[in-house]
């Protein structure tokens, strides 16, 4: 979210950060509202400090037994007009914070400018593919030969876009994601934490995934409790309307947890094997930063996600998203992608964003400096440390036999 004054301040700017990102504002309606509200907060002060001088004059014409009735019936007459304009001014004081909460941050400077994924940058690579003296199959024929995977059951228990893991299969998954939490908290400096799976409209909001991606969501019915699309939603979350103390940043954190996603957007997209879930499994790393060190904290968590690649042999590449590729709320992305041999190439693994203050002014999360002085917003940072699924494929995929 960004800052009102800012935002009214530099429109144009924002008019050319939605040409880059490939999206439009109707920054004549956002003009329009503004003003009528701006002037009503005028009118209405106006009118308030008549009817405070109008009380001071009733008073003293009953202190003097003098007849106040023309006055207190005008004044009434403003009363009431107060209240309507305070009623619109309310209404507009939400219509201007949902418009708001829709706008996408700020790309950095150093993001490229592009339409689509074909426009994103190769910043390196790391390691090479696999030698097959045979045709490499996809996970899905691998796990059902080898009998760790079962999507036909997965579909009878709940849906299309599910999956049973059996014996190996299970076990693998499991080890996967101790594995991620073992080498973040042991060697990255990260403290685990283990929240609720469900979480409420308000850290949604503040996280930045409502109202724009609603559809993507599931929401238990007549309850506020929403499926988490991701961790990074509760970590977020974790320190929600709280001033830090500076010298306690950065506070970095890690989760394991389900992750629930419609894929409202992605109909007929990797519909074959467990690429593209309802549920999947994901470690997420976040951090709270101060804003002078975001950028360093970045890569760093950038270099976090990648070691547990490299440690597991897998063959990638990290990738610098453009405008037109990145979420709404990054100022900078960039995409790890694991290769793999079946389809001979390169899938995301991992997405690990910079949203500087965007989803800290949405939260309420400052920081107050040691020596004193105006608190400020935190930058926050998040990544998949990493997705635990995906991860699953890549092993099954790259670590195949004959056999």
């Amino acid at each position: 979210m960004h800052d009102l004054s800012y935002f009214r301040e530099h429109l144009d700017e924002f008019a050319e950060m939605a040409k880059k990102r490939g999206t439009t504002l109707d920054l004549d309606a956002f003009r329009a509202l503004d003003k009528e509200r701006r002037e009503r907060i005028t009118a209405t002060e106006g009118l308030k400090a008549q009817r405070n001088k109008a009380s001071e004059e009733i008073a003293r014409l009953k202190k003097g037994k003098q007849n106040a009735e023309t006055l207190i019936a005008e004044m009434k007459q403003v009363s009431d007009h107060i209240r309507q304009d305070d009623e619109r001014i309310a209404l507009l004081d939400a219509t201007q914070r949902e418009l708001l909460l829709t706008i996408p941050n700020i790309p950095h400077a150093s993001v490229p400018v592009g339409h689509s994924a074909a426009d994103n940058i190769e910043v390196r690579r790391w390691g090479t593919p696999p030698s097959f003296d045979f045709a490499p199959k996809p996970h899905w024929e691998v796990g059902e030969r080898a009998g760790i995977l079962d999507l036909g059951v997965a579909a009878k228990i709940t849906g299309a876009r599910f999956a049973v893991y059996k014996s190996w299969g299970a076990r693998l998954e499991r080890a996967l994601a101790n594995f991620f939490l073992d080498v973040h908290t042991g060697e990255h400096g990260y403290t685990e934490i283990l929240p609720p799976f469900l979480v409420n409209t308000a850290s949604l909001m503040s996280a930045g995934q409502l109202p724009k991606f609603a559809a993507d969501l599931f929401r238990v019915q007549d309850t506020d409790f929403w499926l988490t699309p991701t961790s990074e939603v509760e970590l977020h979350n974790l320190h929600r309307d709280q001033t830090l103390p500076e010298e306690e940043l950065p506070i970095r954190v890690t989760a394991w947890t389900s992750c629930f996603r419609s894929e409202a957007g992605a109909a007929g997209k990797d519909t074959r094997g467990i690429l593209r879930q309802h549920q999947f499994q994901k470690v997420e790393l976040f951090k709270f930063t101060h804003p002078d060190k975001s950028y360093e904290e970045h890569e760093a968590l950038v270099r976090n996600a990648e070691t547990i690649l490299q440690k597991l042999g897998l063959h990638y590449r990290l990738m610098l998203l453009c405008t037109g590729d990145m979420g709404f709320a990054s100022a900078k992305t960039y995409d790890l992608e694991v290769w793999l041999p079946s389809g001979e190439e390169f899938r995301e693994i991992s997405s690990c964003s910079n949203c500087e203050a965007f989803q800290a002014r949405r939260g309420g999360i400052r920081f107050k400096p040691k020596g004193g002085g105006k608190s400020d917003f935190v930058h926050t940072l998040n990544g998949s440390g990493l997705a635990v699924g995906r991860t699953w494929i890549a092993v099954i995929e790259n670590y195949q036999q004959a056999d």
